[in-house]
């Protein structure tokens, strides 16, 4: 199963920690994700494989020049690059986001440090080493977490490495999406300090509205109660109340009525000022049933669940039903298995992809390296072929239709030629990777407007994602309520005659029902440049 983002190609350039957790994250999700370890990192068994999932792996020597520029062309032919090393590392290897951008406009470059990158602002700690404990002690995490501010906790799980790692994977695809529907890539940046702050967003706003610091207050909530963890007979569960209604309920539960005529814990404020004694009424009663117990009385009652450990949660009926274990065959022993936690994401037309073991060392070289000056050449031949279509001039078009909501969607095109006069017929070339791709295709009449010189401003706008693109008075409706742009060359409306796959493009040809012409100078494109009438201004 290939997964939404499948047709997309990235490197990583091995790390761990959050690269690694960005690169597994889209992996899962369809992502071709090519990884690049160092040649000197043999072995298996350490505890970053399991990010390695569905990736693929070559082994480099970074340090020799030869394949650095083999690197390099195969940056030609992917879509992003995924790199966690300290700032300065990538420039000193030749491969900055400057350098990899000249030969490939279009790469999403994404960069996980510690404390960011000077191109997104400047830090006093841009040079200091960073890891998850570091990342979480100083974004707060750790100051919010434990018995008390004095026996402070860091996060079990690494959420410095998780969080950010997971931030990075939403930045490269919304580049993605961008480099779509522009053209044009860009420096993605993430700090691992900037994510634990935003993971503590909450004790900031609580610092500004209550003027005090926010302190690890161990199982309790510092406004909410009952809210936090509880002991049972057993183990420990998880209580949470805001909502009055499930206060009531709760105390039915518990058998005490009396509590609901106690004006210390009628309200929410009530409940607050009364926190301790809230707290210890609940204890009092938990404490004396089982996990299983309280389960059966609060269980779809109030906002209950028990502390689980990992058997239990691998045991748990919801578990299983949403396949949240996966196994995973052991690369050096396809008939023994690893259990890792699956992705949770779940969509209801993209198949959702297998999750593949993780590659051996450099497992890919042969099959993919070998390749890789066919396929880099071939990717140079596709730049001058480009450089070469450049040379002829042509006119510029907007292209327009309804969607099924019937809001209008536009872009700026090119590629538009007339073909027949009996039949009325021309064609434009839609890019498979454009945002509105699937609108296009599916529908069934179009508009083209062919732009006059002084309509460049629009021609502009169009070429980008700008939600103001029909916020004009200068459109209209034409036949089928496809929408006409005033003051053009030309506007034809077309009914969708046929639909030819062509590569990287699809060829929507229209039969023309409706046109209009005027006269004037048209607006021209060569060399990547808007031109009016003469290439030589």
């Amino acid at each position: 199963m290939a997964g939404p983002l499948s047709g997309i190609k990235l490197v990583e350039f091995a790390g761990i920690g959050p690269g690694p957790f960005c690169g597994m994250i889209l992996a899962d999700l369809g992502a071709e994700v090519i990884r690049i370890d160092r040649s000197s990192q043999h072995g298996r068994g350490n505890t970053i494989d399991f990010q390695h999932r569905s990736k693929l792996s070559l082994s480099a020597d970074l340090k020799n020049p030869q394949t650095i520029n083999e690197i390099k062309k195969l940056l030609l032919s992917v879509d992003g690059l995924i790199e966690g090393f300290r700032p300065g590392v990538m420039e000193r290897l030749g491969l900055s986001f400057e350098t990899l951008q000249e030969i490939n406009p279009k790469l999403v470059y994404g960069a996980i440090r510690g404390f960011g990158d000077p191109r997104s602002g400047g830090s006093p700690y841009m040079e200091w080493p960073s890891y998850d404990v570091v990342a979480q002690a100083m974004g707060g995490v750790i100051s919010l977490t434990g018995e008390s501010p004095k026996k402070v906790s860091k996060v079990g799980p690494g959420v410095g490495d998780i969080f950010s790692g997971l931030f990075l994977s939403f930045g490269v695809i919304a580049a993605l999406r961008d480099a779509e529907a522009t053209g044009k890539g860009q420096f993605v940046d993430i700090s691992m300090y900037d994510a634990m702050i935003s993971l503590c967003e909450r004790a900031v706003y609580q610092y500004d509205i209550e003027g005090e610091i926010p302190t690890a207050g161990g199982n309790s909530h510092p406004f909410l109660a009952p809210f936090g963890i509880f002991p049972s007979a057993d183990g420990n569960v998880a209580i949470g109340v805001i909502e009055n209604r499930f206060w009531v309920a709760l105390v039915n539960a518990i058998g005490s009525p009396d509590f609901l005529s106690d004006k210390k814990f009628a309200t929410l404020l009530a409940r607050k000022e009364n926190i301790v004694e809230v707290n210890e009424l609940v204890s009092n009663w938990t404490s004396k049933l089982s996990n299983k117990e309280l389960q059966t009385r609060l269980g779809g009652v109030v906002p209950f669940g028990p502390v689980n450990n990992i058997k239990d949660i691998i045991k748990d009926p919801h578990t299983i039903k949403r396949k949240m274990i996966s196994k995973l065959a052991k690369p050096d022993n396809p008939t023994d298995f690893w259990l890792v936690a699956s992705n949770p994401l779940n969509f209801s037309v993209s198949l959702k992809r297998e999750l593949a073991s993780p590659p051996r060392l450099g497992e890919h070289n042969n099959n993919y390296l070998s390749t890789l000056d066919k396929a880099s050449k071939s990717k140079i031949a596709q730049s001058k072929l480009r450089e070469a279509f450049g040379n002829f001039t042509t006119g510029v078009t907007i292209i327009t239709t309804l969607q099924s909501d019937r809001l209008p969607r536009g872009f700026t095109a090119n590629s538009f030629t007339s073909v027949s006069l009996e039949p009325p017929l021309l064609l434009v070339c839609l890019s498979k990777k454009a945002l509105s791709y699937r609108i296009f295709h599916d529908a069934e009449y179009f508009a083209i407007n062919v732009l006059k010189r002084e309509q460049k401003s629009i021609s502009e706008l169009f070429a980008t994602q700008s939600e103001k693109k029909f916020h004009s008075d200068q459109w209209r409706a034409g036949y089928q309520d496809m929408p006409i742009l005033g003051g053009c060359l030309s506007n034809f409306v077309c009914s969708k005659e046929k639909i030819i796959d062509a590569g990287d493009h699809t060829i929507l040809m229209g039969r023309v029902v409706e046109l209009e012409t005027m006269d004037g100078d048209p607006l021209l494109y060569f060399r990547g440049e808007y031109r009016s009438n003469s290439v030589t201004e």
